[in-house]
């Protein structure tokens, strides 16, 4: 019976690893990518603090994510602190080839859900030298400024990141919860590969940075890329649209994000193999142009009738 049981779930990796590809690809840099990735946050403890709950499960996510097609994980300093960083090592050192790690540095972590921005340029030098070691590699992917220290000047932090990637300690550098304003004046100081801000079908709050990053050919990284908010009610557009398609609500969610732009590349996490492998199941989703339009102008029509109610 196990073995009918592991027969029965590598062929829904397969199946799903096949799928993956209709996610399409984005030039990231020098490097090709899958536009469904996977995030690790939610392989922590409560609060995005401590070690995970099952950490045997975590490193088999880790692992599922990989054998799945997925080659673009998005990890952090802070996220433990450190913990993902290691479960990643742990998990897939040595990397495979075209596996691309993104991390993040940028806070400080005095307690669970506490987060104190820190930019200034010794901390990121300290970190991206732990990230390193924590990686096991000699070179960053994907350097990411968790967020501008509004305490320190910020061409002091874009220019940490340029000094960085000049030292070879990393090979791409992003910005994370950033305006217009912010990202132009990064880049005339560093190449700026990525951007990773809040983003969902029901919070479009970056969509100014957005056009600016499809503009440019910048990378959208969309963190919450699941949340819907009052558009997943019960029989609104996203349950009906569900129901229409034969997928989940986050399947809806992922595949409208996939479709509202070339650069967006969400990176959906979970600490489940059941949801990892619905979360990529999701690429091979395609909604009609009337479905996409509803979806888009759901919020509108929620709006719209809050100012009535």
């Amino acid at each position: 019976m196990q073995a009918a049981a592991d027969g029965a779930r590598q062929s829904v990796r397969e199946e799903t690893r096949d799928l993956l590809e209709n996610s399409g690809t984005f030039q990231l840099g020098g490097f090709t990518v899958h536009r469904l990735g996977f995030g690790t946050m939610q392989l922590t403890g409560p609060g995005v603090w401590g070690p995970p709950k099952d950490h045997d499960e975590a490193i088999a996510v880790l692992k599922g994510a990989v054998e799945l097609g997925v080659d673009l994980i998005d990890t952090a300093d802070s996220y433990g602190p450190d913990v993902t960083e290691d479960l990643i090592k742990e998990a897939l050192h040595p990397y495979p080839e075209g596996l691309r790690i993104a991390t993040k540095a940028g806070f400080t972590r005095p307690g669970p859900d506490e987060w104190v921005e820190c930019g200034r340029p010794d901390y990121l030098r300290a970190q991206c030298e732990s990230s390193l070691r924590r990686l096991g590699v000699e070179r960053i992917d994907l350097f990411q400024l968790h967020r501008v220290d509004p305490e320190v000047p910020a061409e002091d932090q874009f220019g940490t990141l340029k000094g960085l990637i000049d030292e070879g300690k990393v090979a791409l550098v992003g910005l994370s919860e950033v305006k217009v304003e912010q990202l132009e004046a990064a880049r005339r100081l560093v190449p700026v590969a990525s951007v990773q801000n809040h983003y969902n079908i029901a919070n479009r709050s970056a969509d100014g940075v957005l056009a600016y990053c499809e503009q440019h050919h910048i990378g959208f990284i969309p963190w919450f890329p699941l949340a819907s908010g009052k558009l997943s009610r019960p029989g609104g557009p996203l349950e009906r649209i569900a129901g229409e398609v034969g997928a989940t609500v986050s399947q809806i969610c992922l595949a409208w994000l996939l479709r509202r732009s070339s650069v967006m590349l969400p990176i959906p996490g979970t600490s489940s193999h059941e949801h990892l492998e619905e979360n990529c199941a999701a690429a091979d989703i395609v909604l009609t142009d009337e479905q996409f339009q509803e979806l888009t102008d759901a919020r509108k029509e929620l709006r719209r009738w809050a100012l009535l109610g």
